[in-house]
């Protein structure tokens, strides 16, 4: 930077940080119940998203790689199904490639950044809200994703009749 581009920046800087000095002293109201549930459905609705396609995925996914991989290395059925290749499997190559699409369509539908200040966003009424909406969230995408379970009925019951 040129001298005047550094004296301007430090112009600048000085003004932010009175600016946040000044802000320190300040009592913060804490959020709205409005904003909590902002802050709510801003997080929950992606991880609705993502439970939804982890679940989805690692069922239908899930018996092709335990009779594929399974079958090479030798595991029991119950550790096929349950063992950490499912989840290697999908972390690695799924949540990757996926997350991006799941907070585009959570963008798309409307879904702004809650307006808080700073200080309130760090507030312990929000994280919690924050953190309950992931958890609520996770939580529905997951029994949302099971819907491949109804699939997997109907072909047990042609083999069992042949």
């Amino acid at each position: 930077l040129h001298s005047t581009e550094r004296s301007c920046l430090l112009r600048e800087l000085h003004r932010f940080e009175s600016i946040a000095i000044a802000q320190e002293k300040l009592e913060v109201a804490p959020p709205s119940p409005g904003q909590l549930r902002h802050v709510f459905f801003h997080n929950a609705l992606p991880f609705v998203g993502f439970g939804f396609l982890d679940n989805a995925i690692m069922i239908a996914a899930g018996t092709q790689i335990e009779l594929s991989i399974g079958v090479v290395l030798g595991i029991s059925t119950m550790a096929g199904k349950y063992c950490q290749i499912q989840n290697c499997f999908y972390l690695f190559y799924f949540s990757s490639s996926l997350a991006g699409y799941v907070e585009a369509l959570a963008s798309r539908l409307g879904l702004s950044i809650p307006d808080l200040t700073p200080k309130q966003a760090d507030m312990w009424q929000t994280r919690l809200s924050a953190h309950l909406g992931k958890a609520i969230g996770v939580t529905i995408g997951c029994i949302l994703g099971m819907f491949p379970l109804l699939f997997f009925g109907e072909e047990e019951e042609k083999l069992e009749e042949k």
